[in-house]
């Protein structure tokens, strides 16, 4: 495995980060146990998760997993980077969601409790608050590291103005402010290379990608897939619609001898912003499959094949839609 820092902190990390949204909806509890253990062995040292997280299973049910996965001891929780996210709503209460210092306050607590540890590592919120100003954020954000519960604070679905203001406001208050963003980011879906890449690089923010794989379009779907998210209905659907530009994408995979996922995976490794994608793996297997990416180093001529393949916004903004 290969480490790089978190943004502009001296935090190092791993570059394929283990993201546990199917633990328990998808994947029952104990191989849930399994697949954090292997991602452990394996040199990831960087576990991703949210309150929310826990599907039909209920809010929480996530966190609570990864909690009684961490009790088990022999230092695992000193050995990973554990990162949460705060803004969803956890209940009936009509202040529990968003990002007022009620919620963040309850839900970090609630969070701890869950994982059954005394510390986040890195504490993201989820999505931009309009009704709540930074003023209040940031007051709470600074309470939770001044006592050692958070670590490190990085946002979620945030737009480039949204990172700007942020960090500008814990300046004023010499406040270290937002060290990651966690972006949709893809082949298949590039729209932050106009403005949220330029500002994470400007800032030094870790860029941490999600659904890197398109929700399982970029892993193979033309294969058809009987079990999993990429059989879905809607996802097949969509794939018909894209079918010129998946059939010479999977091509080109076939001419490289290299599963579909490896090269998008490695493709976003390639951005020198990005520290590392969200993985999401259902099994063992597929975690195998998903850390290989790391060792598959993208030359020039390739990137601009799948640049081809999968165009971009044309650049950074205004160049991307200005002359």
């Amino acid at each position: 495995m290969e480490y790089t820092r978190l943004g502009r902190t001296g935090l190092r990390v791993s570059r394929l980060c283990l993201g546990t949204m199917n633990f328990g909806p998808y994947t029952p509890e104990q191989e849930s146990y399994q697949v954090m253990d292997h991602a452990l062995e394996q040199g990831i040292n960087f576990f991703d998760t949210a309150n929310v997280y826990g599907g039909e299973m209920g809010a929480g049910t996530t966190e609570g997993i990864i909690g009684r996965w961490l009790a088990q001891g022999d230092g695992r929780r000193d050995r990973i980077v554990l990162a949460t996210k705060v803004y969803g709503r956890m209940g009936d209460g009509v202040n529990n969601g968003k990002l007022s210092a009620y919620h963040i306050r309850k839900a970090c607590e609630d969070s701890l409790r869950r994982l059954q540890t005394d510390h986040i590592d890195l504490y993201q919120m989820h999505h931009i608050d309009r009704d709540t100003p930074w003023e209040e954020i940031w007051q709470a954000m600074e309470g939770l590291v001044r006592e050692g519960k958070v670590i490190y604070v990085g946002s979620s679905n945030f737009a480039a103005w949204n990172i700007v203001q942020a960090n500008a406001m814990a300046a004023n208050r010499n406040f270290l402010g937002l060290v990651s963003e966690q972006s949709i980011y893809s082949l298949r879906n590039r729209w932050i290379e106009m403005e949220v890449i330029p500002a994470c690089r400007e800032l030094g923010l870790g860029l941490i990608p999600w659904s890197p794989l398109a929700g399982g379009m970029l892993a193979g779907i033309l294969d058809k897939p009987a079990t999993g998210r990429r059989a879905r209905p809607q996802l097949q659907e969509a794939a018909e619609g894209l079918r010129p530009q998946l059939e010479a994408y999977e091509a080109l995979c076939r001419e490289l001898g290299r599963n579909p996922a490896d090269v998008a995976l490695a493709w976003t490794l390639a951005n020198p912003v990005v520290t590392a994608p969200i993985i999401g793996p259902r099994t063992i297997a597929q975690l195998d499959e998903n850390i290989a990416a790391v060792s598959l180093k993208l030359e020039p001529d390739l990137l601009d094949r799948l640049n081809t393949i999968w165009p971009g916004p044309k650049g950074e903004s205004p160049e991307a839609y200005a002359w």
